[in-house]
């Protein structure tokens, strides 16, 4: 009887306890959910400027047609990812689709590596005013996702830290509040691709 007794002190001193983190996990979720809003948006912006970039090259006589289909492939299944309904409370993306996200924006960035290569094979690219004006434009978006992707890995360590750390880890528990991902790099995407040799932008072959 006893026993029982303390146990059931315990469990309502745990929910108790937990309870007070609830606020705290919600508002900083709520900052990891805002971060992300702008990692998308600077990853829209971002594809959408892709095709300006594709058709000048198309129209300077570059016929690397592999490396236009792999970009376009890149870019539908970024945009499907990113535009998928949120499958969270609220109509919000799970830990697991923003992770999708995150991986379908990897291997977008990796294309685009390959389609700017391109201007170091073709003189034409280099002297193209239209080229050059679309890879500004890119350069700078770049930089604004980098921006934006150190907002949301910082507003993630402060969530996850917070939910790992006890009263707030038995909240997380028992409410279901999940660990954020981070926005990572794959390694493909630390390598630029070689530059010099056309054949170097394009898959090998089995």
């Amino acid at each position: 009887m006893k026993r029982a007794i303390l146990l059931s002190i315990a469990l309502f001193a745990a929910i108790g306890l937990s309870g007070c983190s609830y606020n705290e996990l919600t508002a900083k979720q709520q900052n990891v959910k805002g971060k992300w809003a702008n990692v998308e948006s600077a990853m829209q912006r971002r594809a959408d400027l892709i095709p300006n970039l594709v058709e000048t090259a198309k129209m300077s006589g570059v016929q690397e047609q592999e490396v236009f289909g792999q970009i376009a492939d890149a870019r539908s299944r970024l945009l499907n990812a990113a535009q998928a309904p949120g499958q969270a409370e609220g109509g919000d993306k799970t830990p697991e689709q923003r992770q999708a996200v995150i991986d379908a924006n990897n291997s977008f960035g990796g294309t685009i590596g390959r389609l700017l290569s391109l201007q170091e094979n073709y003189p034409q690219l280099r002297s193209s005013e239209a080229f050059l004006k679309v890879q500004d434009e890119l350069s700078g978006t770049e930089n604004r996702i980098n921006t934006t992707r150190i907002d949301f890995n910082d507003a993630v360590t402060d969530y996850n830290t917070t939910r790992n750390s006890f009263p707030a880890v038995l909240t997380a528990g028992l409410l279901g509040f999940k660990e954020e991902p981070f926005f990572q790099a794959d390694e493909g995407a630390r390598q630029a691709p070689t530059v010099g040799d056309a054949n170097s932008l394009r898959r090998p072959t089995n």
